[in-house]
């Protein structure tokens, strides 16, 4: 496909919503617990806000993108510390049984063969490697698909995929639809009529307007994102680090997450933005999603 995916990829400093940077930041933490330790690879890797902290616990990594352009994005931040190559995701560049983990985040339905996807993971998986999938919940009444997407696949589609080719499946739900704001819960009808009429603007800067008058301000997506905030709770409670110190003061007063400078050690000026980790929600395979915004779902090599 000839395409850049630029228009709609969540660029680093995009003006998105706290939600979407939210479940940015979920998906990358929840994606850390089975990479610590592992030889892992991020396909569709984007502009790559969660490769710093994937790089920090895996015990090696490697990413890249169909999209060149999108990728030089992701190397002018990084630079040396990570490994970036453009490769398509139906034929990667890595040796056979030579990875733990892949991971595929919102980027599955780009794909134009799922299947041959897979067949590439399983032939770069060791045994028990493990697929790390996040999907937009196509089942969801008020669903606005991708202009440029080949097949969406929910719960049902991913488990009968992952099965025909050998693959144990778990599921996990992130932003239940029972938490967002009561506008968002009145505007959901009004959504699912504008896309019926072919109203949605396709690109991410057309839907920025639409997301002010559902969201209101907006936050810039932050170029990296660091350790969740659960991590550094001990020191939450100390005044050695007046910036740490800060972040226990506004989660206290109920404040959204904020990007901070943090350093990582006293040489390091890098702005990542962290937040607190919540735990998605274990989801039935043998039906549609209707509860949650996205689905998570673990491929385990047999």
């Amino acid at each position: 496909m000839d395409n850049d995916y630029i228009s709609v990829t969540e660029i680093a400093g995009d003006e998105v919503t706290q939600e979407q940077v939210d479940r940015l930041c979920n998906r990358y933490y929840w994606a850390g617990q089975y990479c610590n330790g592992k030889d892992v690879v991020e396909v569709a890797c984007g502009t790559g806000q969660g490769l710093g902290y994937l790089a920090g616990i895996a015990k090696s990594l490697e990413a890249g993108d169909y999209s060149d352009a999108i990728l030089s994005i992701a190397r002018q931040h990084y630079g040396k510390r990570i490994a970036l190559r453009q490769f398509d995701a139906q034929e990667m560049p890595f040796a056979d049984r030579s990875k733990d983990v892949i991971i595929i985040f919102e980027a599955l339905y780009y794909i134009p063969d799922a299947n041959r996807f897979i067949q590439e993971c399983a032939r770069i998986l060791r045994p028990g490697g493990k697929i790390l999938v996040v999907n937009a919940n196509k089942d969801l009444f008020d669903f606005n698909p991708s202009p440029y997407s080949y097949e969406y696949h929910g719960v049902r589609e991913l488990k009968d995929l992952f099965e025909r080719h050998g693959f144990g499946t778990e599921f996990f739900g992130d932003t239940p639809l029972g938490s967002v704001s009561i506008k968002q819960k009145i505007l959901r009808p009004v959504k699912k009529a504008v896309i019926s009429m072919g109203f949605m603007p396709k690109s991410m800067a057309a839907k920025k307007i639409l997301k002010k008058l559902v969201f209101g301000n907006l936050v810039r997506m932050p170029a990296e994102i660091g350790p969740q905030i659960t991590q550094i709770n001990a020191d939450l409670k100390t005044e050695k680090n007046p910036q740490i110190t800060q972040i226990g003061a506004d989660l206290k007063a109920e404040k959204g997450p904020q990007i901070t400078q943090i350093s990582q050690n006293e040489k390091d000026e890098e702005t990542l933005y962290r937040t607190h980790y919540v735990e998605p929600d274990r989801i039935s395979s043998n039906r549609s999603c209707t509860t949650h915004k996205a689905i998570y779902c673990v491929a385990s090599r047999e």
